[in-house]
């Protein structure tokens, strides 16, 4: 098994031992997913564990079943007599250029639009194809982004370590973790079956990084408040990423929304927050008012391509990443392809929302022995870093196919049907991750604790 363990442990100041790892094989893939989802989900464990010897002078025992985080890193939802929608929209994806391949992101409406603005309006990806045809890779990609839309060429790692923003966001740390010096006495009542009840998380991010961490905390008891502007929409992935959680609308740049939000900051004892590097200051609120509104904040943030260099404000998305940091032409060359060859499901969106989580916990350690908040900066492009760094690996005998026993017994009364839910891939004696809130819909709980 590939060491990806090691320097997780290490951004976190975690332990270094290795939780028991259970279930052979391993994803399909020329790079170490399936180890990457058992590191980044062992741990978030090893954290939980080290709080509650904190809160109770036990340290729990942490296992991980690789299968089952191989699993959640696809999808943990299994509804009963109804379809989640299509997580993709219908011309997002990759497409030759002159002088190599670009992928366009359009899932959000307005970046679809950003795309059309360039290249005209389409109907179908046959007629994208041959508008993309007649741009090269990088023109193309400039002139998408400049419309305010999500596009990138398929780059080589080497290629990639040579320009400016593989080599800032490289030299970055895999986690850059801060304890203030503002200090706050809140006590919460957590314990041992659930070590974050009475804490309250504010999520302000979207897709998948960040909406898996707050996942991950609302199955330890944490109370979750997503929030959403109000014209915002994921259908495909909702059903799976509002498990656990309370989602409501606020338009921050309403004095109305801004009022309630601060009113809903200062209780908040977790932040996360995925917008682009500069928004929430552009509103404001930067990081040290934040620390004013909520003495002891625990401020996680994430962005796509890191947090220096020309690109520090790209919008971005895991696809992309893979994409512009070598990983989709490296796939390619393995499977002696003759089109990029992503990762087989979003690994460096799961991974990173883990390790937020992890970050989150870590600091709500330091919060129960000191009172002093802090923060933790992620971003995908250095999580790719993690796992290109990893290297290559031989080829893995198959995970064993999924199963009916691999679902809980519990019914979940989604907003669109009942559902199963996989069995959680983490084991922490005495602390079962369970979710209180069935998965529904955005907007439709009030933005209130």
């Amino acid at each position: 098994m590939t060491d990806l363990l090691t320097p997780i442990q290490a951004a976190l100041d975690l332990p270094h031992t290795a939780p028991p790892m259970t279930e052979v094989g391993a994803l399909p893939s020329t790079f170490a997913v399936t180890d990457l989802a058992a590191a980044s989900i062992g741990a978030a464990g090893q954290a939980v564990a080290q709080l509650i010897q904190l809160q109770t002078g036990r340290l729990p025992s942490v296992s991980v079943d690789r299968r089952l985080a191989s699993l959640w890193f696809s999808s943990s939802i299994r509804p009963v007599g109804w379809q989640v929608p299509p997580l993709w929209d219908p011309v997002a994806g990759d497409y030759a250029s002159t002088d190599g391949w670009i992928r366009l992101h359009t899932n959000a409406p307005h970046h679809r639009a950003a795309v059309e603005r360039v290249l005209g309006r389409v109907a179908d990806r046959a007629e994208m194809a041959t508008k993309v045809a007649t741009w090269s890779a990088a023109d193309l990609e400039q002139a998408i982004v400049d419309a305010g839309g999500c596009a990138a060429q398929m780059r080589s790692w080497q290629a990639w370590q040579q320009h400016p923003q593989g080599l800032a966001v490289n030299a970055e740390e895999l986690i850059q973790r801060q304890v203030f010096e503002s200090a706050t006495d809140k006590p919460w009542p957590g314990s041992a079956a659930r070590p974050l009840a009475g804490i309250k998380v504010l999520n302000l991010t979207r897709v998948l990084a960040g909406p898996v961490a707050s996942r991950f905390l609302a199955g330890l008891g944490a109370d979750v408040l997503r929030i959403d502007s109000p014209t915002w929409n994921e259908p495909g992935v909702v059903p799976e990423m509002t498990l656990g959680k309370r989602c409501a609308r606020l338009d921050l740049k309403s004095p109305e929304g801004r009022q309630v939000f601060e009113a809903l900051l200062k209780d908040a004892d977790v932040l996360f927050h995925g917008y682009r590097a500069d928004a929430l200051e552009q509103l404001g609120y930067t990081a040290g008012e934040r620390q004013h509104l909520a003495p002891g904040l625990i401020d996680v943030s994430l962005n796509a391509y890191g947090w220096s260099g020309p690109w520090r404000n790209r919008r971005g998305f895991d696809s992309l990443v893979q994409m512009s940091s070598g990983i989709a032409e490296a796939g390619m060359a393995w499977k002696q392809a003759d089109k990029p060859v992503p990762l087989p499901l979003q690994a460096l969106d799961h991974a990173t929302g883990y390790l937020m989580a992890a970050s989150a916990i870590r600091a709500l350690s330091e919060r129960l022995a000191s009172g002093r908040g802090g923060s933790a900066r992620l971003s995908l492009a250095r999580t790719a870093k993690l796992l290109v760094d990893a290297g290559q690996v031989p080829e893995q005998v198959a995970l064993r196919a999924e199963e009916p026993s691999d679902q809980g017994l519990v019914v979940e009364q989604t907003a669109w049907g009942q559902a199963h839910r996989l069995l959680a891939p983490l084991s922490i004696s005495g602390t079962p991750l369970q979710w209180d809130l069935p998965a529904g819909e955005l907007g439709s709980h009030r933005p209130q604790w």
